[in-house]
């Protein structure tokens, strides 16, 4: 597919057709075995089918699907109630007279030894005391970014776009004008040490008007955005 993509755009190169800048790039990136967009495709193969007599193929762009999850929760189990006793109170030594009058202080003593042990009986058991268990929250933590080599654009320059998701397979990318129209849309598969990246072309249909464009990612569980500003 390169090899086909590389002698249109050398045909081109050399009769002089379309934008001398963006071919050589294109034809450095199929050289180097580089990722080239859809967009750049299409527009060697618009070149070749109206200088070089190519004839037009089907090419399906892959479909921007946009998934949503909601990362499920664990609730902790509530601890049982937790019990506190209280412990039995010691009787309290008295000390004994050696006055003259000892037997009426040990019947005095005797009395307070018995009412003491009774409040002690009274308040012996245990108390339930209820324990507020607050719940934590919890969330699954997702790692998505993206980012462009500039910050602005003019028409038919090349925009790099990069970044990084902890998830496998594709991202969707998109990028829409200040009007919140789509543009330009592609899927990038992710690398092994989870990065990816694309190229753009800015112009085209709906990139009419100078201003503010934003550019998408979404990984099925998380999506990013950052702008730039193009003129025409």
């Amino acid at each position: 597919m390169n090899d086909s993509l590389l002698d249109d755009v050398k045909a081109l190169l050399d009769k002089d057709f379309g934008d001398d800048r963006i071919l050589k790039q294109i034809c450095r990136a199929c050289e180097n075995n580089e990722v080239i967009s859809n967009y750049e495709r299409n527009y060697v193969e618009k070149l070749a089918q109206k200088h070089l007599g190519k004839r037009p193929e089907k090419i399906q762009n892959p479909s921007i699907e946009k998934k949503s999850t909601i990362p499920d929760v664990v609730l902790p189990e509530t601890p049982s109630i937790q019990k506190m006793q209280t412990f039995q109170q010691p009787p309290t030594k008295t000390s004994r007279s050696n006055s003259k009058n000892s037997k009426v202080i040990m019947g005095m003593v005797g009395i307070a030894l018995v009412i003491i042990i009774a409040v002690a009986v009274s308040f012996t058991g245990t108390l339930d005391v209820p324990t507020k268990v607050e719940t934590p929250k919890t969330s699954v933590p997702v790692t998505l970014s993206i980012q462009s080599d500039l910050a602005s654009y003019n028409k038919k320059d090349l925009i790099s776009i990069s970044g990084t998701s902890n998830t496998s397979g594709t991202v969707n990318l998109s990028i829409e004008n200040s009007k919140n129209e789509l543009v330009w849309a592609e899927q990038v598969s992710i690398k092994n040490n989870g990065k990816y990246s694309t190229l753009a072309i800015a112009g085209g249909e709906g990139w009419e008007n100078s201003g503010t464009y934003t550019i998408k990612v979404d990984n099925g569980k998380e999506t990013k955005s950052i702008t730039f500003s193009f003129k025409v």
